[in-house]
């Protein structure tokens, strides 16, 4: 190919014309690929942790759901099954693998024998671990593989020597991946500074369904609804938002938190219960603990915050808070400031400021913005660049073009 790519739609929607490939754009300088309509069914095993059930296993989930319409039937090994496989929607094969650590290699034989039972062509890893078991059954026997970067695994933490551990095995993990595809641009340099050259690395942005559950347009109450969505960790910033709604509620407001999701351990769930009594917050925040009806949580809020200390790949949460038509406050950091404009489709405050956030909150609190036109907004932006079905077809294209490599 000579010459300049043509340019086109980063995020290609329903009935749109299905070239093979190309693009480069101002927000990502490697090529994007586009759909094309299934016309043969290509097995795929996509090997996942599978312990924990948030963002990047709804993007598992998701594509599951979704990838066989496009032609590439879908299914699990997960080395270390938990809630993964007690909550997921998609109903395809899954076989629980029982890693029982880093360097506990039995599962290589074990994936073997499943991809030639079943007869994969294409390995999908999602993690370092299971890039890591990936990479060396893909090797040994001559298959291609995917890496998917959900977030910068090396700075994705405070514990500094696991992100070191994880970032050493992705940089080594990844040097034989066919593809690396990350879920926001914003990880692009991210994945080129690890030594990923621009011919493997695909951006495919995450997406979500439309809400079943569209919160309806109505005046903020008496109190501010708030909601925070996650898996509850020191990463998200949950000590952050508890003390910026202490501040805001000095000030006078009216305020109340609803923490919506699991916590990584028992040890940081004790955490912030003692910080919420510290901050004299009992009566004013809801723990409502794991759920898999979120759309219907989001619901009941004015707005959602996420304020995650450290970059993020392309939050899944914020996502569904968009679809649903809830405005958004979170960090301004990498992945998230990809989905949300500030001041057009929800409000971005710079990660560890208490001030910044509870000046945020106020704004809602006191109906000193727009929060009815900033959900319409964040509404239609996830219809026209963030759904499931763009993001299934962004996979399957990639899967499209290393199946033409290896011809």
């Amino acid at each position: 190919m000579s010459g300049p790519p043509p340019t086109i739609n980063l995020f290609p929607q329903p009935g749109d014309p299905t070239p093979i490939l190309a693009e480069t754009s101002a927000i990502n300088e490697t090529p994007v690929l586009l759909p094309i309509r299934p016309t043969v069914r290509v097995r795929t095993l996509h090997v996942i942790n599978g312990e924990h059930f948030s963002g990047a296993e709804r993007v598992q989930d998701l594509l599951a759901l979704r990838l066989p319409g496009e032609g590439f039937p879908t299914d699990f090994a997960a080395l270390k099954p938990n809630r993964f496989g007690e909550v997921r929607q998609s109903t395809c094969r899954l076989e629980p693998m029982k890693m029982r650590g880093r360097l506990d290699f039995h599962v290589v034989g074990q994936i073997k024998q499943m991809v030639q039972r079943h007869h994969y062509q294409i390995l999908h890893a999602h993690t370092p671990r299971s890039a890591l078991v990936t990479a060396i059954v893909a090797r040994s026997m001559g298959l291609p593989w995917i890496y998917h970067v959900h977030s910068p695994v090396s700075r994705d933490s405070t514990r500094v020597w696991q992100d070191r551990v994880n970032g050493w095995v992705e940089w080594f993990s990844v040097r034989s991946a066919t593809r690396v595809i990350v879920v926001s641009p914003s990880l692009l340099p991210y994945m080129r500074a690890r030594g990923v050259d621009a011919n493997r690395l695909v951006c495919v942005p995450n997406g979500v369904p439309s809400s079943d559950h569209a919160r309806r347009t109505r005046a903020i109450g008496k109190e501010l609804q708030l909601g925070m969505v996650a898996l509850f960790r020191s990463r998200k910033g949950t000590e952050v938002l508890l003390e910026a709604m202490a501040n805001a509620i000095s000030r006078g407001n009216h305020v109340r938190l609803r923490l919506i999701g699991g916590f990584e351990t028992p040890e940081y769930e004790q955490r912030i219960r003692d910080e919420i009594l510290r901050l004299d917050l009992l009566q004013h925040v809801d723990l409502v603990g794991f759920t898999t009806e979120v759309d219907r949580e989001l619901a009941q809020l004015d707005a959602m915050v996420l304020p995650s200390l450290h970059g993020e790949g392309l939050p899944m949460v914020l996502l569904e808070a968009m679809a649903a038509g809830v405005p958004v406050i979170a960090s301004h950091v990498e992945g998230a400031s990809t989905a949300i404009e500030h001041r057009e489709s929800g409000l971005l405050v710079e990660p560890g400021s208490v001030s910044q956030l509870a000046d945020a909150i106020e704004e809602f609190a006191t109906r000193e913005i727009d929060h009815v036109q900033l959900a319409s907004y964040a509404q239609q932006r996830h219809a026209e660049q963030f759904s499931d079905v763009a993001m299934a077809r962004g996979v399957a294209a990639v899967y499209r073009e290393v199946l033409e490599e290896s011809c």
